[in-house]
């Protein structure tokens, strides 16, 4: 499943496409029912992957998947002649499950020597983590391939032994120990100082176990809040001056803590009319017309392609097909990642526009840590949320696959499904159907971006707060499990600090990371317990449950309806 140049003979008038694949044309069959091709591959092929080009701006991909076209080779000997083609019709062309046992089979054989090297030394950090990034490789294959709503991403937990050493596993996914905190909610932009007053907070947040901080949206906008931004060149924001950002993110580096910036490219506010008075031309550095404006926006009349995504109506969206947008973008966060110094993104309104795009971006910025937020409605039958939430998890799942796995992205499955398992004591929701997390994090937890509330949710704004007095199972569950838990502003600077403190510290201390594993123990109407590592067991809801078992469990931390046990040195 990967592009490779065949051997010659080729097809006559074939071209060498980017140096890794063959590109033809299709000649037009004699009984005039199509057009086809044909040359010989010899045996070491097993398939042929391609994509069909009509004309210099069209390519079609399989409708099936929206992925590259792949039909497994059959042999000669298989049906006798190569005057029998009619025959291979007959044999199932997409056996997905086959063309992925390959692949699931190589991810498997390098987590064994991943772990037979575990008790070795820094010497070897550099060969685990070129075998980390080939598995997350493998398994963004293996999902496109198969792109069931049942398929588990990465199958098996893959340990890192001392991660004072550990570079990221790929660009965008941080070093897999990273704790995020956002760093405002709705209001902050009010005090007009708040980078300043985010800054004496810097210490504070590294000691408390913090790794990056996920700052507000820099630039000029139309609105306060920073998320209809205008010139993006310039960063003079409700928050504070170009200065004052420059000088944050300095502080923050210097206690080690990374710094996200909040980057709105979805849709920008224009600042001057076209000739119908409709405001889609933009000035500044990015001077776009209304070529950067998507065509189905029906409030904007954009002269630009149909939107890879979903419409933000209240300002233009951008169309990023164009080359000239793409372009600008990437000059743009290149500028603001040597000018500000940011060490990666929070992309807003990720749905609004193809995970292709965002990939671009990424490569072309090669952040530390990068997430989206891919936010639509979870699935409900006649008002009551449905136990299988697969369907929702396989659409940011989707959109994370289309980035490549360059960034994570915000699990919005698992903060709706603890909504109601919390609010309604229905703690059998916590499992699916197969025994794992129902969120993202139990599909692709490395990418998983856990949180129960932000500056959307909660703050002043309260869109989908988390049920009130329940915050501390919320995090008694993301701050225990996999996935990259994030905690918010609100709850960190509030009467739930020493709490949040303990659990935080019990995390760095016995390593629970992004990829660690989790063996569900109870889910039940009022109970849900889980073992992670072989090192914690948790627990939260009005259940009764104690440890038993030949290991020592002591008490690490405990509240209201949770409790976090760790194993006995």
């Amino acid at each position: 499943m990967t592009w490779e140049i065949p051997p010659e003979p080729h097809p006559p008038n074939t071209k060498i496409f980017r140096q890794k694949a063959l590109q033809t044309l299709l000649e037009q069959k004699t009984d005039g029912t199509g057009s086809a091709v044909s040359f010989l591959l010899d045996a070491d092929y097993s398939g042929l992957v391609f994509v069909l080009k009509l004309n210099e701006h069209t390519w079609l991909r399989n409708l099936e998947n929206g992925f590259d076209f792949y039909i497994p080779l059959t042999r000669v000997e298989q049906f006798g002649s190569t005057q029998e083609p009619h025959r291979a019709g007959e044999h199932k062309l997409d056996d997905k499950s086959a063309q992925t046992d390959g692949l699931i089979s190589d991810i498997r054989n390098l987590v064994v020597g991943l772990s037979s090297r575990r008790g070795q030394r820094a010497k070897n950090k550099v060969l685990q983590e070129d075998i980390l990034q080939e598995i997350e490789r493998l398994a963004a294959e293996a999902y496109s391939i198969f792109r069931s709503p049942t398929i588990d991403a990465i199958e098996d937990p893959v340990y890192i032994d001392d991660p004072e050493s550990v570079k990221p596993a790929c660009s965008g996914t941080g070093s897999g120990f990273e704790i995020v905190c956002q760093g405002f909610n709705w209001e902050s932009h009010k005090s007009g100082k708040w980078y300043v007053e985010l800054g004496t907070k810097a210490k504070e947040l590294s000691s408390l176990g913090f790794t990056i901080v996920w700052s507000p949206p820099p630039t000029d906008s139309v609105s306060p809040e920073g998320y209809m931004p205008r010139d993006l060149y310039n960063l003079n924001s409700r928050y504070g001056t170009m200065a004052e950002l420059k000088q944050l993110v300095d502080i923050f580096h210097e206690n080690g803590v990374k710094v996200l910036g909040d980057a709105v490219l979805n849709h920008r506010c224009a600042q001057f009319q076209n000739q119908n008075g409709i405001w889609n031309i933009f000035g500044g550095r990015m001077n776009w017309d209304d070529r950067a404006v998507v065509a189905d926006d029906p409030h904007f009349q954009g002269r630009g392609n149909k939107s890879s995504g979903d419409n933000f109506h209240a300002a233009p969206n951008i169309d990023h097909s164009q080359d000239f947008v793409r372009t600008d973008i990437k000059e743009w966060l290149r500028w603001m990642r040597k000018e500000v110094g940011y060490d990666g993104w929070r992309l807003d309104f990720a749905r609004g526009f193809w995970g292709g795009y965002v990939k671009d971006y990424m490569e072309a910025t090669e952040p530390y840590f990068a997430v989206g937020e891919y936010w639509d409605s979870l699935s409900y039958t006649y008002g009551e949320m449905d136990y299988n939430q697969d369907a929702h998890r396989q659409r940011i799942v989707d959109w994370i696959n289309a980035t490549n796995g360059t960034a994570g992205a915000f699990d919005v499955t698992t903060k709706g499904i603890l909504h109601m398992a919390l609010e309604r004591s229905e703690y059998w929701r916590l499992s699916d159907e197969k025994g794992k997390p129902p969120g993202v994090l139990g599909w692709w937890p490395s990418r998983a971006v856990t949180f129960i509330e932000n500056h959307d949710t909660g703050s002043t704004q309260g869109h989908w707060r988390f049920p009130y007095g329940m915050e501390m199972q919320g995090y008694a569950y993301i701050l225990t499990h996999p996935g990259t838990p994030a905690v918010f502003y609100d709850h960190i600077f509030s009467h739930l600090q020493q709490d949040i403190a303990k659990l935080m510290s019990i995390r760095c201390r016995l390593k629970i990371q992004c990829r660690s594993k989790i063996k569900i123990l109870k889910a039940e109407q009022n109970l849900y317990a889980a073992e992670i590592n072989e090192n914690l067991l948790m627990k939260i809801g009005a259940g009764h449950f104690e440890p038993t078992g030949p290991v020592n469990w002591i008490v690490a931390a405990e509240g209201h309806d949770y409790k976090i046990w760790e194993a006995a040195s």
